[in-house]
């Protein structure tokens, strides 16, 4: 449910320099998806994408393009001069957009995809309570080495400053609480501050954490709430930071589906994104990968080595070992492989056998079929009842251009046969092993496309005769 009076503003400006890549930070992805994907599907638990504001500016082009399909909007950081400045942007994009000033501004990090909906929420709801002007999230790191700090007014939520490790007093103690960078606040107040803010520091940039001490000092209140996991606000400054929190949104996500219901044998094994679902009483195998945005239905089995991407699976499907979906859609209670291969719009019908090494794409095979050897299906509409015998082939490509088998139901086509499109096989017809078949075949018929056989009887012996003569 979302929260009215709110909008959320993401920093995803930065480059992220000690990742030595090309690619943008918040673009590089860990649970199947950019790191500003997974913060971008948090804030929209809480608001509507239209209240949603990213603030790009390294390669701003790229991350433009791979986020307009949230429907969020962008604002421009043609210089990166420090968080501080990021805010005066949104300052002044509302000054010129028309959009209304929301009553409250969230702060999130486009590099911190841990974050989850109930600790942004959370914050939220202590921010109204407590009437703050800005509302910060903490943790408790085991080591806090290198973040700054947050100074406690006492024992309650109230803060008196945050402080840079190296400010650190000896009447501050451990101080043991890091500042996350992620806040919220009333926008009028932290609006009034932006302007206030100075580059009098070590990198000459404007800090959004010097608003806490403006506030303060205007007798404004400012608080502070703990995350309830130190994983939720760790962003990633190398790959193999990246690789920690992949490997902590993986193990979560592998968490969530046990406890829905599900058995995933050896889950340190398995990779499955964050946007999987599976149903109760499916099993997952050992080293299997789950990935996109796959849904497997209930009492599914997927066996070890398999590879489903972007599929959609049924109730009560078996996916033996070593197959690879992409882009299918799989009906229940069919059975695949093992060593299957579909692709892109493959659609298997409810109780369906498509076996050892048989490859399809862009086919939809009904109810009941059967290819269970060898077989290469393209483009082409299966009925239902339908048998393909092993090592039989749909021929869909001239060279130029695509075309279209039709296969009726209840057909049988024979081993070793090559289905040369565009052609229709008809309801109940039978196609002999071995044939080549380029016209199309009435319901009920025969068809036979192969050379007679010739017979030449004694021949071996004869060639062999000739063959002694010869040496002779």
């Amino acid at each position: 449910m979302t929260m009215d009076g709110f909008a959320i503003a993401i920093m995803a400006a930065g480059k992220g320099t000690r990742l030595k890549s090309k690619r943008p930070k918040v673009l590089h992805e860990i649970g199947g998806q950019a790191l500003l994907k997974h913060v971008i599907a948090a804030a929209r638990t809480l608001v509507e994408a239209h209240n949603i504001y990213c603030i790009v500016g390294h390669e701003a082009d790229r991350v433009r393009a791979a986020v307009a399909p949230t429907g969020v909007k962008f604002v421009m950081q043609e210089e990166q001069r420090g968080t501080g400045h990021a805010l005066q942007m949104v300052k002044a994009y509302f000054a010129l957009c028309g959009d209304p000033l929301p009553q409250n501004l969230l702060v999130l990090s486009g590099d911190v995809p841990l974050i989850r909906p109930e600790t942004i929420r959370t914050i939220c709801e202590l921010h109204i309570a407590e009437a703050a002007a800005m509302t910060i999230l903490t943790a408790v790191p085991e080591n806090p080495t290198g973040y700054g700090r947050v100074l406690r007014t006492g024992t309650g939520v109230g803060v008196s400053a945050i402080v840079e490790q190296k400010s650190l007093k000896p009447e501050h103690g451990d101080a043991p609480e890091i500042n996350s960078g992620i806040y919220c606040f009333r926008t009028e107040a932290l609006f009034a501050k932006l302007d206030l803010l100075s580059t009098d520091n070590a990198h000459g940039e404007y800090y959004l954490t010097d608003v806490a001490a403006l506030l303060v000092a205007d007798g404004d209140r400012v608080v502070a709430v703990k995350a309830d996991s130190v994983d939720e606000v760790l962003g990633a400054n190398t790959i193999a930071e990246m690789m920690h929190l992949d490997e902590a949104m993986r193990a979560a996500t592998a968490r969530k589906l046990m406890a829905q219901g599900v058995t995933i044998f050896r889950p340190d094994t398995c990779v499955i994104d964050a946007a999987v679902t599976v149903g109760a009483d499916s099993v997952i195998e050992p080293y299997v990968q789950l990935l996109g945005q796959t849904k497997v239905g209930t009492e599914c089995r997927i066996r070890s080595y398999a590879v489903v991407q972007d599929s959609l699976l049924g109730d009560g499907v078996l996916v033996r070992n070593g197959c690879i979906l992409d882009g299918a859609q799989v009906s229940d209670g069919a059975i695949l492989g093992p060593y299957a291969h579909l692709r892109p719009k493959s659609r298997i019908g409810e109780g369906a056998h498509v076996g050892n090494f048989v490859e399809t794409k862009n086919v939809t095979m009904g109810k009941g079929s059967k290819a269970n050897h060898l077989n290469y299906l393209g483009d082409a509409e299966i009925g239902a009842g339908v048998n393909i015998g092993a090592g039989a082939i749909t021929c869909n490509y001239d060279g130029v251009a695509k075309h279209l088998t039709r296969i009726g139901d209840g057909a049988f086509v024979g081993s070793d046969s090559t289905l040369v499109a565009p052609v229709s096989i008809g309801a109940g017809a039978y196609v002999a092993a071995g044939s080549s078949i380029t016209e199309n075949v009435p319901d009920g018929a025969l068809a036979l496309g192969r050379s007679r056989q010739i017979m030449k009887e004694g021949w071996v012996q004869a060639r062999k005769a000739a063959r002694e003569a010869a040496k002779g």
